[in-house]
């Protein structure tokens, strides 16, 4: 990966031989595979069985968790939040496990679109759940940074598995909770 860096650098019109450069190619191989490390991690791995019994019947949401990504088409970034919410059926995940399934897929080039259903889709799977909703909320960088460069655009989607696509009631309270801010 470092060759190739050192030739997009050259394609563009720098020298790696200054000073500033010439660990660039480098420190950019590195970077991106730190940037992209969701291709590394599996699910199981980051669940590591940390589901635990419980009696919880109720939504748990899990709001504002920080997420950054590479859009697949400009190889730029997103950055956002993410709020997820399940119904559990008798295990709950670990809370830090939510954070770190949302960056498995993250870290990975992507589209919102598709990170918003992977997540949720996951979740569920993982838990059980009656229901999963996932919200994420990003600026990308590839609408403020170039083409259009809007630099107040927020981009939304959602995804309601289970309870969360079948019942308004439950959407609804998925929804109501993300106004409340402790």
């Amino acid at each position: 990966m470092e060759e190739h860096w050192a030739s997009i650098i050259e394609a563009i019109g720098e020298d790696l031989q200054r000073p500033g450069l010439v660990d660039t190619p480098k420190r950019a191989a590195k970077a991106f595979e730190f940037l992209t490390r969701g291709y590394k991690q599996s699910v199981d791995e980051v669940v590591n069985e940390a589901l635990f019994p419980s009696d919880a019947s109720e939504m748990i949401l899990v709001q504002d968790v920080e997420l950054y990504s590479l859009c697949e088409h400009h190889m730029l970034p997103f950055i956002g939040k993410c709020h997820v919410a399940y119904i559990p059926t008798g295990k709950v995940i670990g809370l830090s496990k939510v954070a770190r399934l949302v960056d498995v897929f993250a870290r990975r080039l992507q589209i919102q679109e598709a990170l918003t259903t992977q997540i949720a889709e996951t979740i569920m799977a993982v838990t059980e759940a009656e229901g999963v909703g996932v919200i994420i909320e990003a600026q990308h960088m590839c609408m403020m940074m170039r083409g259009v460069e809007k630099q107040n655009s927020v981009m939304k989607t959602s995804a309601m598995l289970g309870t969360f696509r079948s019942s308004q009631k439950t959407r609804e309270e998925f929804l109501s909770l993300l106004q409340l801010k402790c």
